[in-house]
């Protein structure tokens, strides 16, 4: 196998918070993997860890919902990513609402949509979830850099173990 450090230590990606909801219970998880995966019909993919609370409530739901952060958005993303929902209730601590679907969008996210789950794909650790768009919304862009980046969390140490 090739050692990718090289070529994965440069990516600098846009993180974004997902949140599930399934049979009575929320979860959601600060994501570093996803991308829109198609342009007709548009699909979007996030990658959910196999040992975060989150995959396992997004195992049984239909929709999920997906929000990104604007960098002065650094408390959101570490108490989404550097807590787990097996110990604290993240939803307790901010301002949120149920939208398509039931799904739970934070009413604080630059921007986000909900999306119907087409297709689930084993990628190894991760599992992909292959979302349909049914809806959207966020605010206007502002002037200066506009999203949180990898490089902004660095510092935010996983509510779940990464091995």
């Amino acid at each position: 196998m090739a050692d990718m450090d090289v070529f994965v230590g440069r990516l600098n990606p846009d993180l974004c918070i997902v949140t599930a909801v399934a049979d009575g219970e929320r979860a959601g998880c600060l994501v570093g993997f996803a991308s829109q995966c198609s342009i007709r019909p548009v699909r979007f993919v996030v990658w959910l860890s196999k040992v975060n609370r989150t995959y396992q409530v997004a195992r049984c739901a239909d929709f999920l919902a997906v929000h990104l952060l604007a960098p002065q958005q650094y408390g959101l993303a570490a108490l989404f990513g550097g807590e787990t929902g097996d110990r604290v209730d993240k939803f307790a601590r901010i301002r949120w609402t149920q939208e398509h679907g039931g799904a739970v969008v934070l009413k604080d996210a630059a921007a986000w949509f909900v999306g119907r789950i087409e297709q689930r794909i084993d990628g190894g650790d991760h599992v992909g979830f292959v979302l349909d768009p049914v809806q959207s919304g966020g605010r206007e862009k502002s002037g200066g850099r506009q999203l949180l980046r990898l490089a902004d969390a660095l510092t935010i140490d996983p509510g779940h173990p990464i091995d």
